[in-house]
């Protein structure tokens, strides 16, 4: 076997392959031999048909299944030979297949980066550390409260924080207006759930009158019958509400899942659960610092058989989350190319700190993952049951697992600092909280 290797720029290989004619003529010869010895042909008994009828019947068929099993098995010997590690399959031309002829054909792929990673040593690593204060859980208690806002019925003109429940249609040129109606739809002014012109039209209605309103559909409407449209409204207030928190009483704290040692223990399992919180987001504000880290100096060519590949499991991952048929139905391609990148040079600097470090999976922590994932489900068991049934998943959970691992092998051999900050600047509490109630 002759094999000749061309570096065609960047990662691109062209791996030139040629096996000689006699190797191809004695597999095939063998092959048919072993037909001849079980083949049923019309007129002769199992076994018994001429060598050249075999041939006639079977020579073609056997002879394109021996030049793909060649090119298969001396792809792979020739690239032992190179010492070549390619990142996808490769794109085979053939040069010369036909009978009586040296089997010749190229292999064109790309490799995989030679990846060294920088020493850890000069790795400056901040770590957030802040406590849960009792003043954080006030206002996390008070959040709480908001979250089961009781809503009780007012003869009163409607006013900001009020919600108001409403029938409305909508109408162009005296036309009904598809898509544009509703009947008994709440929402709360200033929620900024409906649109601005709507929130504004019911502001000082009362319970029983009708307004009407010109909302203006932007451009980029997803439904193209309304995008850039100016269309009036017509909307009756049927009722309005006005908000209070409710007492931090018995039921409150039930329905919270605290049923007795009453408020000192309401308190207790609101500072626990902030707490893991707390910890969760200082966990990974300390990966994406290092993963950044990594990527900023190990910096590599990356194959785009890996970015291509990459792009199309994000697409159909964001496909499958949001519900749609196909990745036809979401983002151009443009918007996954940047993170595709950054997975995969991330995944080759991992696999390469794995490789040297020795890290090996650790099934604990897998098993403790599993109890967690299936522990957020009411069928904990049924879930726990389905992820040990399916390959993937259990892939999936075992790759994350490995992931962490590696994070932590690399922070211990960082230079860490704590950072002093609160609950609220580390898990964004404050600012979820003030979009919410804006």
């Amino acid at each position: 076997m002759q094999v000749s290797l061309t570096a065609t720029g960047g990662l691109e290989r062209r791996l030139e392959v040629a096996v000689p004619a006699a190797r191809v003529a004695t597999e095939i010869e063998q092959r048919l031999k072993k037909i001849s010895r079980t083949a049923r042909l019309k007129g002769f008994r199992p076994g018994k048909a001429p060598f050249t009828v075999i041939r006639r019947q079977f020579g073609e068929q056997v002879r394109q299944e021996v030049v793909s099993d060649l090119m298969r098995s001396s792809y792979a010997d020739a690239l032992n030979q190179e010492k070549l590690q390619p990142a996808a399959d490769p794109r085979i031309e053939p040069i010369a297949v036909g009978p009586d002829t040296d089997l010749k054909y190229a292999a064109v792929f790309e490799v995989l980066p030679e990846v060294r990673v920088k020493p850890f040593s000069d790795l400056r690593i901040e770590r957030p550390a802040a406590t849960v204060t009792e003043a954080d859980i006030d206002a996390m208690i008070e959040s709480m409260r908001r979250q089961r806002t009781v809503f009780t019925v007012v003869e009163r003109p409607a006013r900001e924080a009020d919600q108001v429940t409403v029938d409305f249609e909508g109408r162009v040129g005296g036309e009904l207006v598809q898509g544009v109606h509703g009947h008994d739809v709440p929402f709360v002014v200033g929620s900024r759930r409906v649109m601005a012109e709507l929130e504004e039209a019911v502001k000082g209605a009362v319970a029983g009158e009708s307004r009407t309103v010109i909302v203006n559909f932007p451009a980029g409407h997803s439904d193209p019958k309304l995008a850039g449209q100016a269309v009036e409204v017509l909307l009756t207030v049927k009722k309005v509400e006005e908000p209070s928190l409710p007492a931090v009483d018995e039921e409150f704290m039930t329905a919270f899942g605290v049923t007795e040692g009453g408020h000192a223990a309401l308190r207790a399992e609101v500072r626990s659960s902030m707490e893991r919180e707390m910890a969760q987001a200082a966990r990974q504000r300390v990966r994406t610092a290092i993963t950044d880290a990594l990527l900023r100096d190990n910096t590599m060519e990356v194959p785009r058989a890996l970015i291509e590949a990459q792009i199309q499991e994000l697409q159909l991952d964001m496909a499958r989350r949001m519900g749609a048929r196909d990745a036809s139905q979401v983002p151009r391609r443009d918007a996954f190319e940047e993170p595709a990148r950054r997975r995969v040079a991330l995944g080759l600097i991992m696999g390469e700190i794995i490789r040297s470090s020795g890290v090996k999976l650790d099934r604990e922590r897998v098993r403790v993952r599993l109890d967690e994932i299936a522990s957020s489900y009411p069928n904990s068991d049924e879930v726990r049951r389905t992820y040990l049934q399916s390959a993937e998943a259990m892939r999936q959970i075992e790759a994350s697992v490995l992931e962490d691992q590696v994070i932590d092998w690399v922070l211990e051999r960082a230079s860490v600092t704590e950072l002093p900050t609160t609950f609220s600047a580390l898990t964004g509490f404050a600012q979820t909280n003030e979009t919410q109630h804006e």
